[in-house]
């Protein structure tokens, strides 16, 4: 959602009544003077349009493969490419958005993700690897790439001040700009608006799909544009062999013509987990695993590989003027069944065990989905794709210590 579609309404408990939300509504007519004012005055702020949002499946168009431009075909061209990418950078048309707004809960700390040490015998942020990877690129180039960090409004505050305590890891502050995420309200398995343990409405994050939007929201539009910036590398924190700014992909992508590009990485096999970029109704967009047929896992193409073939690894290059048409455009919002600690109107405060909500996201695929067309470029997932999701097992900060190993990281 962006910041022209919020539905600015003052609330009463009656328009509440009136839209189904009847637990809120008796929760702030048993409030004081001043806390009613407050909740109503949170609520004017809040898209309460999603409360609309039902768990009805997206219609979606008719898929076909989108061939990638492969490692080889990288390597044959990689001085060219590299040679592009570095001279629009150092031209400052180029610059880096993450997506750090998760906190660490799956991995059994309670603080930003990026926050987390992945070390061994030594100290090494996830942040850490996050901008020691992108300044490689600064060096290589010699200019600085400007930085835009996404947080959530819970892990504002922490991670301004931990990037200010570890000096930027050595970036340059004056390139590096946080911004905070769009919240929206969560509803309980009811559909029924919750309190937070403070006693306002519960809200969560609006997923990764709103950064564009919220960079609006929060002014950031308006430094891209006085600085020149005419791409925007948007990446996920938590994987931290991300190569960020890659000048061979911006290269790439200037060179192709696309509106965007996406680095993805060959599939494991055919039944592997993950969304694959493809076409849908001949625009680009992302075919997650569990919509594909048994025939569109198993295709092949005359080669041998599989035609449906290219898994995303949220890396994408899009052109700033493409993003400004997203901006009146409403995404897709995908229900997200969770755990949500919030607050009985008693007051007795719920840390759940099972899923007791929802919290309403927007998806980084949807953007891809309204681009005219993308680049698909190929890496290497053993040197570029290592994610910490979870504590142990697949995508854990177990696999990604052994990633880093590989790729020559001290731990």
């Amino acid at each position: 959602m962006n910041s022209e579609q919020n539905t600015v309404q003052r609330h009463t408990p009656e328009t509440l009544k009136e839209i189904g939300q009847t637990k809120l509504a008796a929760y702030i007519e048993a409030q004081g003077a001043a806390q009613q004012e407050q909740i109503l005055a949170q609520l004017a702020e809040l898209d309460l349009s999603v409360l609309d949002a039902g768990a009805a499946e997206e219609a979606r168009g008719i898929f076909s493969p989108l061939q990638a431009m492969t490692r080889a075909e990288i390597s044959r061209q990689r001085a060219r490419y590299t040679e592009a990418g570095l001279a629009a950078i150092r031209a400052g048309k180029v610059g880096a958005v993450m997506l750090a707004g998760g906190q660490g809960s799956r991995l059994g700390f309670e603080k930003p993700k990026g926050m987390y040490n992945i070390g061994e015998t030594r100290t090494l942020y996830i942040f850490e690897c996050q901008i020691r990877n992108l300044m490689e690129v600064t060096e290589q180039a010699g200019a600085w790439v400007p930085l835009f960090i996404m947080t959530s409004e819970d892990n504002w505050a922490d991670t301004r001040q931990f990037f200010a305590e570890q000096d930027y890891f050595g970036y340059n502050p004056e390139y590096i700009r946080f911004f905070r995420q769009e919240q929206l309200p969560a509803v309980d398995l009811d559909g029924q608006l919750m309190l937070n343990p403070s006693g306002m409405v519960l809200t969560a994050p609006n997923g990764n799909g709103g950064w564009y939007a919220s960079m609006e929201r929060n002014g950031m539009l308006e430094s891209i544009r006085a600085a020149g910036i005419e791409w925007l590398n948007v990446f996920a924190v938590d994987n931290v062999l991300q190569r960020i700014a890659d000048p061979c992909f911006v290269g790439a992508v200037i060179e192709s013509g696309r509106e965007s590009g996406a680095k993805v990485v060959a599939k494991a096999a055919p039944d592997e987990r993950v969304g694959v970029l493809c076409l849908e109704d001949g625009r680009p967009s992302i075919v997650e695993y569990f919509e594909m047929t048994d025939e569109m896992r198993t295709l092949r193409e005359p080669d041998g590989t599989l035609s449906y073939n290219y898994g995303v690894i949220l890396n994408y290059l899009f052109r700033v003027d493409c993003l400004d048409r997203t901006l009146g455009v409403s995404l897709p919002l995908h229900r997200a069944c969770k755990k949500l600690r919030c607050m009985e109107p008693d007051g007795t405060v719920v840390v759940p065990e099972e899923p007791n909500g929802y919290k309403f996201e927007t998806l980084a695929l949807d953007l891809v989905r309204l681009q005219e067309s993308c680049l698909a470029y190929e890496v290497d997932r053993s040197r570029e794709f290592a994610p910490v999701k979870n504590k142990t097992g697949v995508d854990s900060a177990e696999s990604a210590q052994r990633l880093l190993r590989l790729n020559g990281y001290v731990l």
